[in-house]
């Protein structure tokens, strides 16, 4: 690739050779003759490399067209579910701040599957660059009617043509964008021909420079050519996309506040201990709070605690991880339950490490603790060797299978019935988990529910059932 300025050569930012992923072959493009999509990305590939953001940028693709764009971009990238790329990118630019996040698009994707995605993405001002390709048609899987379909055009779906009785009307993403008050330059533009090109490289480099400069939310609609989908010919394609979608989407600037947008660039959006524990009204209590916890030599702790609606799961899992934050750990809790109030599946998910936490899932625990038997039965074989499960024996009369796991049976359930508070009894499991693996000692667990209860009466009582199941457990 030559360095010489007056010879026109392939952008660095894409790669020297488009090579499919786990395959030998070197193409050219999976992109059919006359798209637009290679053009859009010779512009935003060379805006890349003409504002110095090669090493910064991550491309959000989703199905759809452009679901092979990491086949050409040299630049970070991440390939979505369908409709979720502004939910992913938005994840990533929080994550990630000084990244040039860019979300690619089609009109199948982001103004269908997607619209809730995109709609409140923009809402919020998320500092990114969207790309939004309508070429009014699902182009990659056959043609069929896509939301900026227009009106009598027949499609695979649509073989008599959009009807707006049945259909109803094509929907303008660029106006419904504006409308909204947070996005900070919205602009359609096409690539039906060289002045129109023209015009729209400008406007992709400016969405690129406006999220440089921290200005917020930029939306770039591009009105593009399907030849494949709309079977025509690349010439008759471009005829058809200014005849036809330039009168219905017209051509113009819909917002462009970046000449008095103040800067956002937004520190990591996610809180810090001390926010997370203010927000809990726990934050004045940890002044005599002494961790015990050697950060250096903590191993990471997956757990899922697992039961039914009312045995108090999803609560004892959030104490485990104000318990984490007490600590100085990194925490996450996530819940999954079923719709009912009382008596429907829960479990829940928490992460605790002396390590930043890339997702709050927990698909292999090396802990379960178990309220109920259809939870041990889920989740027994998920936990990895060598784990522990917390039985609760006042409930569950199965013994677990596995040899490969510790396994403590306990009777949470009596045991908090019997000191008076019934709902305590997955706090009880939590007091057998960090008496059975001593990561975090116990009577810290007491001195976290102390704090978080305001009944002292009550507190007590916890702490009792918490001290019993301790004792219960250093017995086994």
């Amino acid at each position: 690739m030559s360095t010489n300025p007056n010879i026109l050569c392939k952008s660095k930012a894409f790669y020297d050779e488009f090579t499919r992923k786990g395959v030998d072959d070197v193409i050219t493009t999976h992109y059919c003759p006359g798209c637009g999509h290679g053009i859009l990305h010779k512009m935003i590939a060379e805006s890349i490399m003409d504002l110095g953001v090669q090493d910064k940028t991550i491309l959000i693709s989703p199905v759809g067209c452009s679901v092979f764009a990491y086949y050409y971009f040299d630049t970070g990238n991440v390939q979505v579910a369908h409709g979720r790329a502004p939910a992913v990118a938005t994840g990533v630019k929080r994550s990630r701040p000084g990244s040039i996040v860019i979300s690619y698009q089609g009109d199948g994707d982001l103004a269908a599957i997607g619209t809730a995605e995109i709609i409140h993405a923009a809402n919020r001002g998320e500092s990114m660059t969207v790309f939004f390709v309508n070429n009014a048609i699902y182009g990659m899987t056959g043609g069929q009617m896509a939301p900026t379909t227009t009106i009598g055009q027949k499609t695979a779906t649509t073989p008599y043509g959009r009807k707006v009785e049945n259909e109803g009307y094509p929907i303008k993403m660029s106006e419904l964008i504006s409308n909204l008050d947070a996005p900070v330059f919205v602009e359609r533009v096409s690539l039906a021909d060289v002045p129109n090109r023209n015009k729209t490289r400008a406007v992709v480099k400016k969405a690129l420079q406006n999220q440089v400069e921290g200005k917020g939310f930029s939306f770039v609609e591009v009105l593009s050519a399907c030849p494949s989908g709309l079977k025509m010919s690349p010439v008759q394609t471009n005829e058809w996309v200014k005849a036809t979608l330039h009168n219905i989407f017209p051509i113009k600037n819909f917002r462009d506040n970046t000449a008095t947008a103040q800067s956002s660039f937004k520190k990591d959006a996610s809180s810090n201990k001390e926010e997370v524990l203010k927000a809990l009204n726990l934050l004045d209590q940890t002044t005599d709070y002494k961790p015990s916890v050697d950060k250096s030599k903590f191993a990471d702790q997956n757990v899922r605690l697992a039961g039914f609606g009312g045995q108090g799961i999803l609560s004892a899992g959030s104490t485990l991880s104000v318990l984490a934050m007490y600590e100085g750990l990194e925490t996450t809790w996530i819940p999954s339950y079923g719709p009912e109030m009382r008596g429907g599946t829960s479990n829940c998910h928490v992460r605790v490490s002396n390590k930043r936490i890339g997702s709050p899932l927990v698909e292999t625990p090396n802990v379960l603790i178990a309220m109920n038997g259809p939870s041990l039965e889920k989740f027994e074989s998920i936990v990895k060797k060598d784990g522990v499960i917390i039985v609760n024996s006042s409930i569950i009369d199965k013994k677990v299978s596995r040899k490969d796991v510790k396994v403590y049976y306990v009777p949470l359930t009596q045991i908090s019935t019997d000191l008076g508070v019934p709902a305590a009894q997955s706090v009880a499991g939590l007091a057998a988990y960090l008496a059975a693996t001593k990561v975090i000692p116990v009577e810290k667990l007491e001195y976290v529910v102390h704090k978080s209860l305001k009944r002292k009466e009550l507190a007590d009582k916890n702490i009792s059932i918490i001290r019993k199941v301790a004792e219960h457990v250093g017995g086994q």
